[in-house]
């Protein structure tokens, strides 16, 4: 199993250097010039957005529910985990290409969310669904691409995602309990039903189910951690300059974490590469999913919002985990090895708040884990419903990914930590295409947005598609034909 790993990860990292760091940071680059970088110049406004939509719009749920959604599972052990990892196996270093992918991925983010906004359709109950299969299916018109993404969701988020997540939920726990090699059957056992408990009533609801439960979870937690991190810097606040400097430093010279193994630049490339698409889901195709249920007035809000994911996830959430790790005693990070990754962080807090703060930790990680299971099972229902809508499919979704949650709490999975990477990968190229392919509908949104805006500063923008003059064509689904207020009621 272990050489099985071994192999997996060489091809992941492969498909990182070769393809993946490029081809991420390459139309990233490109997203930004052609929609004039709207992650600098709209930035505000995207706060202005999201504390604006929480008022629930009527035929689904609210934007602000949406946005919970994909922060749920963005912000989750890619945050506290994949960042330890990526400081250990490629330094400081790798930090600073993880806010590299995060900035120009608030472009490509933009631009996902956005045409999955665009060629969303309805369902019968009057909520909406979409995102990249559906954007391949409608706009590409290739229904077969949108097929073969799908179907790699389907398994990713189903079932990899929520095994990685419910793994690490009981790999903390154990290691907090100091479970010894002869108790770690029966505690994981344990682990497995408490996890079953929470997760099949909220996955067996369904979407709105999940909604309701995201849209305090995941915030909240979010705030908390990052409100540790800001007690570590203030008490450490003499080190920070020269934290910051070594991160720069860092990504250009190489330099290993307190003496590890880490240290290559392409280390620090790759890794900051890898932990960032895993922690902010830039390009991915999976926030898509979660963006495309929101009722709004306008394609583009969902964008923007989406977009601002980006920059909580990595920008605030991972660079408090770099900040808490580096400004740890040296101790703490000599030696420091890739199989320690999932207690470095919690160790560094300790080292610095007190034994106390391991069980806080211990529960931020938990409901971080817990809300990306959940918003994992919501981007396969969605794509599950794009390969068939009959009922038991949906059900079949909700089934296995309630039993993969118990399977990753019990067993032991580093084969699947590795193939996560592969995924991620697949399915992130294969979005990137498709989004390139069609970036003049993105685009044309966002021009009939600002217009919309400059002729009336006041009002929230209604997009109608039908005979627009910025879109590249006729909108193929009655979604966004219809005059304002017929169907789709305005956020506040």
């Amino acid at each position: 199993m272990d050489q099985a790993a071994a192999i997996v990860k060489q091809i992941a990292d492969a498909i990182a250097l070769y393809a993946e760091v490029w081809i991420l940071i390459g139309l990233g680059i490109f997203y930004t010039v052609i929609t004039r970088g709207v992650q600098f110049r709209l930035f505000r406004h995207m706060w202005h957005v999201v504390l604006s939509s929480r008022k629930d719009s009527r035929g689904g749920i609210s934007s602000f529910q949406a946005f919970t959604i994909s922060l749920a599972a963005r912000v989750g052990v890619g945050n506290v985990f994949g960042v330890a990892a990526a400081l250990i196996i490629g330094g400081p270093g790798a930090i600073f290409w993880m806010w590299i992918v995060a900035l120009v991925g608030m472009a490509t983010s933009f631009m996902e969310s956005t045409l999955a906004q665009i060629f969303k359709v309805k369902n019968e109950d009057g909520t909406f669904r979409g995102g990249p299969a559906y954007y391949m299916w409608l706009g590409l018109h290739k229904r077969w691409f949108g097929s073969i993404f799908a179907v790699i969701a389907i398994i990713t988020c189903g079932f990899v995602i929520t095994s990685v997540q419910s793994n690490a939920i009981a790999g903390s726990i154990m290691a907090t309990l100091g479970t010894t090699a002869a108790q770690q059957g029966t505690h994981s056992a344990i682990i497995a039903v408490i996890l079953f408990v929470f997760a099949a009533p909220i996955i067996l609801g369904g979407i709105r189910s999940v909604a309701r439960v995201t849209e305090w979870m995941a915030p909240i937690m979010a705030v908390v951690y990052v409100i540790i991190a800001a007690i570590i810097l203030v008490m450490n606040i003499g080190q920070i300059p020269a934290i910051l400097a070594l991160i720069v430093k860092s990504a250009f010279t190489g330099g290993a974490l307190g003496g590890g193994i880490g240290g290559g630049i392409f280390a620090a490339l790759i890794n900051g590469v890898q932990r960032g698409l895993f922690s902010n889901e830039a390009g991915q195709g999976t926030a898509p999913n979660a963006a495309a249920t929101a009722t709004v007035s306008h394609p583009v809000r969902q964008g923007l919002i989406q977009s601002l994911g980006v920059f909580v996830d990595t920008i605030i959430v991972c660079s408090a985990t770099a900040i808490i790790i580096l400004s740890a005693p040296k101790a703490v990070l000599t030696g420091a090895d890739p199989s320690q990754a999932a207690s470095l962080t919690t160790v560094a807090v300790a080292s610095q708040l007190g034994e106390w703060s391991t069980y806080l930790m211990l529960l931020i990680i938990s409901v971080l884990a817990f809300s990306s299971i959940i918003a994992a099972y919501v981007y396969s229902d969605v794509n599950m419903s794009f390969v068939t809508s009959k009922t038991w499919a949906s059900w079949l979704v909700r089934i296995v990914s309630v039993a993969s949650v118990v399977l990753g709490a019990v067993v032991s999975l580093p084969l699947v930590w590795n193939a996560v990477d592969i995924a991620m990968a697949v399915m992130t190229i294969t979005n990137l295409i498709a989004i390139t392919l069609l970036w003049k509908w993105a685009v044309g949104a966002l021009k009939d947005y600002s217009a919309s805006r400059r002729r009336d500063k006041e009002a929230v923008p209604v997009f109608i598609a039908k005979n627009n003059p910025y879109l590249p064509a006729e909108l193929p689904t009655e979604v966004w034909s219809e005059e304002p207020g017929k169907s789709l009621s305005t956020e506040a």
